[in-house]
């Protein structure tokens, strides 16, 4: 039976919970099952470099059972739930959770417990929905392969040899991989989507401060943003609803509710749902410098939509070109303001200095030396930099505010023209752990995010779905949608118009051939030692 609960996306399973034919107790054990045998030894307890997928940091099994026998009970008396009541959750382990560890996959915060939880998180809770656990990720969210996590990489289900993508590989492994329905992430230039991309699961951006940040460890304030990561588009529209919404405890919270998401992806997957959506596909984000086998799978699905009934233009956003340097500027230069609080005096785990002399400027350098990784190192020197005297206003961050205001504008003219935007989510295919020597030249990653970043900048809603495989490698290619600011009901209907053409199309969702995971994971167990490569 558990094989059969674990592939069950979540609307199937919140209807089965309500028509008995299954309890919230059987179906959180049976993804704990599933997590055992393919996280790694000990999902637990964090430990570097797990034989498994690592995709939890942390296990918290004994809740998530108490959580669903309590609704079954409720349920069994005949109350009344909310829709999601009892099925299971994983989290990000960037959002605060009362009870549970929150480390930022950073040295850090290790071992730190959050008084509080976040407003996600207590609209979990409030929905009923058993949190699993917390999701592995790059440190602080800094990086698009999650190899930069302090307690080791995850790796993706489809090839264990090759990244789930980043910051928020964790979540999207665990979705792909079936150890959880639903979970978390957090997207700041694209790490919700782009993992989404490389896995074949469903990640969406909401639109900025349509879901609240409080509780959100900051990587990069006036472009994180929390959101749904799903095996279908019903699914993400359905989590959507539950943690959307207006938050007096966020100052950059809209008013809007969070309702229509769920109608709208079902009125797209319906017959003729796509009729008269007018698509634009982005120039700029095409052609040179993506994988041929990514180009392939995008422009099949195109062709699927114009035979669908959507008209399709080709729109120029010129300025699109200077985005990823605009982004990484501005993103740099508040990760140096927010990662300021980490100095082993107000915040974070202290280490002294190893000769013994001990001042206040020496703990503080001694405690960012030993628990901060190479890449918040990196990003934070850019951003104090880009923020010194001399060169904040004209030379980088303010310029880079100026281009944000173009992308802004480019958008907003090609918004004028078409209903949603397309384009492929990340240029290539996940490609193999340890490839990519960041230390020589960093922008060989920072490229990953070049198709997403547009959209963070401007603060407008963007999905990324399947669209197959690449016939070059047999790994999923990611499509992205993109839509106006607080129009997010658009990516529902479109997106889930083109997933029922894409299941169609390939006899059955993208998982159907994903490989057996946990015969890698103990093929894996066998050539490694210890558990650790």
């Amino acid at each position: 039976m558990s094989e059969n609960i674990i592939e069950l996306s979540a609307a199937e399973l919140a209807q089965k919970l309500q028509a008995g034919e299954v309890t919230s107790v059987q179906a959180v054990q049976a993804h704990l099952d599933r997590i055992a045998a393919t996280d790694g030894a000990a999902a637990q307890e964090r430990s570097h470099g797990k034989a498994g997928l690592n995709a939890f940091l942390h296990l918290n099994a004994e809740e998530a059972l108490e959580v669903a026998a309590d609704v079954d009970r409720d349920r069994a008396e005949g109350k009344q739930l909310p829709p999601l009541a009892g099925v299971p959750i994983a989290v990000k382990d960037l959002i605060v959770t009362k009870g549970q560890p929150t480390t930022a996959a950073s040295r850090m915060l290790e071992g730190w417990m959050s008084p509080y939880d976040g407003t996600v998180t207590e609209k979990l809770r409030a929905a009923r929905m058993p949190i699993l656990g917390k999701t592995n990720l790059d440190e602080f969210a800094m990086g698009s392969t999650t190899e930069h996590s302090a307690f080791g990489p995850t790796r993706n289900p489809w090839d264990l040899s090759r990244i789930p993508g980043g910051s928020g590989g964790g979540s999207a492994a665990a979705v792909t991989a079936f150890q959880a329905p639903l979970a978390l992430g957090t997207d700041t230039g694209g790490s919700i989507r782009q993992p989404a991309a490389v896995t074949g699961s469903v990640g969406v951006k909401p639109t900025y401060g349509s879901v609240s940040r409080y509780g959100v460890i900051a990587m990069a304030s006036s472009l994180d943003q929390v959101g749904p990561c799903a095996r279908t588009v019903l699914d993400a529209a359905m989590l959507h609803e539950v943690v959307g919404g207006h938050d007096p405890k966020d100052s950059t919270s809209l008013s809007d509710p969070a309702e229509g998401f769920v109608e709208a992806a079902r009125a797209g997957a319906a017959e003729g749902g796509l009729k008269g959506l007018r698509v634009g596909v982005l120039k700029e984000l095409t052609g040179e410098g993506f994988q041929p086998g990514v180009e392939q799978r995008f422009r099949e699905a195109v062709e699927a939509l114009e035979k669908a009934g959507a008209s399709v233009v080709e729109i120029e956003t010129p300025n699109f070109k200077y985005a990823l340097g605009a982004y990484y500027l501005i993103m740099s230069s508040e990760v140096s303001s927010n990662l300021a609080k980490y100095d082993g005096v107000r915040f974070g785990q202290r280490a002294l200095p190893k000769d013994g002399h001990v001042t206040i400027e020496r703990v503080m350098s001694a405690t960012r030396a030993e628990n901060f990784g190479a890449e918040v190192k990196r990003r934070t020197i850019l951003g104090t930099y880009a923020l010194s005297a001399g060169y904040y206003d004209d030379a980088y961050y303010g310029s880079a505010q100026k281009v944000r205001t173009l992308v802004q504008r480019d958008l907003d003219a090609a918004f004028e023209q078409v209903d949603v935007l397309v384009s492929p989510t990340a240029p290539t295919t996940a490609f193999p752990l340890g490839s990519v020597d960041e230390q020589a030249d960093p922008m060989q990653m920072y490229l990953n995010d070049i198709a997403t970043i547009p959209t963070n900048l401007a603060g407008v809603p963007a999905i990324s779905i399947p669209a197959g495989l690449s016939p070059e490698d047999g790994m999923p290619v990611g499509f992205q949608f993109m839509a106006p600011a607080r129009e997010d009901a658009r990516l529902y209907r479109a997106a889930a118009g083109l997933e029922r053409l894409m299941e169609e199309a390939n006899g059955g969702p993208i998982w159907k051939d994903l490989p057996d995971v946990v015969e890698a994971v103990a093929k894996l167990s066998e050539t490694t030692e210890g558990g650790a490569k």
